[in-house]
């Protein structure tokens, strides 16, 4: 089971926009595109870094590289 993380971009704390937990299980996520899946190239699209709320289960998508992740006591 992943371990539970908390986030931050800069200094700004990333909160759950649903129930606004501030705890996350972490994920990289394919972005597929149609295209790149129909010419059996979907190894060469971007990915995300999905944060998965510990309390309600929403995901929120990150593609750049300035979030932060540490670990946290749930």
């Amino acid at each position: 089971m992943a371990k539970p993380v908390r986030a931050r971009i800069g200094k700004r704390e990333i909160r759950c926009l649903t129930c606004g937990g501030d705890v996350f299980r972490e994920r990289e996520v394919k972005l597929n595109s149609t295209g790149m899946e129909f010419f059996n190239l979907a190894w060469a699209n971007e990915s995300a870094t999905g944060l998965i709320c510990w309390s309600c289960g929403y995901v929120q998508l990150f593609v750049n590289g300035g979030i932060s992740l540490y670990r946290a006591d749930a």
